[in-house]
């Protein structure tokens, strides 16, 4: 599947094509619309250590960290927590594909760590802010130093509870730690910032009055400028149906780029955006009321399609009549979009 990669030398982001295999990851270069035929790289699993999540940029909560026994780093991003840990789960299984215990182990620790049924956390967060009914944000001190708009971590537990997104402290803190993966809260201090090192899920959020957490930055901007705002609850707001990473046509220049695209519900929009970037704001986006959404043949090039496309191609056209040529990365998942698509329009 696609995922975006760090380069070495250049620190920036490209997408790449990912092929796991029992004893090494390859990735690929998309070019055209179209994978090319032989690897860009690959790592060898051999010695390699995996640490998910990967807290270490801020602007990208979802990151996998990859380091080989020859110590070269390698950071790859999902685009959803779920695809993050079923990525991780599968290449610790090939890590340790010698020693069934470990990978037994990992399954019991994922299944264990679930987001609670018909619970957005974005509705948590936006919740927390709500200046009469959120959670109250108190100076506190700590090892001498002084922090500012800040909560505890059982502050925090018993907020959750309260308003009733969690029945026991396991949840909260279960839900708590969610937020933190998510880049909704982060750890303050040292005390809860050591804690997120455990590599135990359950103990990376502090259920404890002297653990400290506050907003993070990335939430603070989100909601800092009043278009902004405006801007999300007119689009941004709705259900998350379906996220993942698809090949787009431009279309001034006609070439093919990888996109993360975010359906959503209620309203009823399709964003995608631009993996290689920092910002995680949509590049474009449409409203799928009155959209026609259809599968088109593989057997040659439809009219409208530049490039030497790989297949697996469907087409969205908009009330407006724009076009727009969309990629998956298998006939299965262009299956899966266009029935998760049609149902809003």
């Amino acid at each position: 599947g696609f995922l975006p990669l760090q380069g070495h030398i250049v620190r920036n982001w490209k997408v790449r094509w990912f092929v796991l295999l029992q004893d090494k990851l390859l990735y690929y270069k998309i070019e055209g619309g179209k994978k090319e035929p032989s690897p860009k790289g690959r790592i060898l699993l051999d010695g390699c250590t995996i640490t998910c999540p990967c807290l270490e940029y801020e602007n990208r909560p979802l990151l996998i960290k990859l380091k080989t026994k020859t110590n070269t780093d390698y950071f790859l991003e999902c685009c959803s927590r779920e695809e993050r840990d079923s990525w991780a789960l599968d290449i610790t299984g090939a890590i340790h594909a010698g020693h069934p215990v470990q990978v037994q182990e990992l399954h019991r620790m994922k299944n264990s760590f679930k987001l609670l049924e018909n619970i957005s956390l974005h509705n948590i967060v936006e919740r927390m802010y709500d200046s009469s009914t959120g959670i109250k944000l108190t100076r506190n001190l700590e090892q001498g130093n002084r922090y500012k708009e800040t909560f505890t971590g059982s502050a925090l537990v018993d907020w959750l509870i309260s308003n009733s997104f969690a029945v026991s402290r396991f949840e909260a803190v279960t839900l708590a730690s969610m937020l933190m993966d998510e880049n909704f809260i982060r750890p303050v201090g040292v005390r809860s910032t050591e804690a997120t090192r455990s590599s135990d899920p359950s103990e990376k959020f502090l259920d404890d009055s002297t653990a400290l957490y506050m907003f993070a930055e990335s939430s603070k901007k989100n909601t800092s400028s009043k278009e902004e705002v405006h801007f999300n609850i007119s689009e941004l707001s709705g259900t998350i149906v379906k996220q993942g990473f698809l090949v787009k046509q431009g279309h001034k220049r006609k070439n093919w780029k990888v996109r993360k695209f975010v359906l959503r519900a209620d309203p009823a929009f399709l964003h995608y955006y631009d993996p290689t970037k920092e910002e995680n704001k949509p590049v474009g986006g449409f409203s799928l009321r009155g959209c026609l959404v259809s599968a088109l043949e593989d057997n040659g090039v439809p009219a409208g399609v530049k490039g030497n496309v790989q297949g697996n191609l469907f087409k969205i056209i908009t009330k407006n009549d724009i076009h727009y040529y969309i990629q998956a990365s298998s006939k299965a998942e262009r299956v899966q979009w266009i029935e998760a698509i049609k149902p809003l329009t």
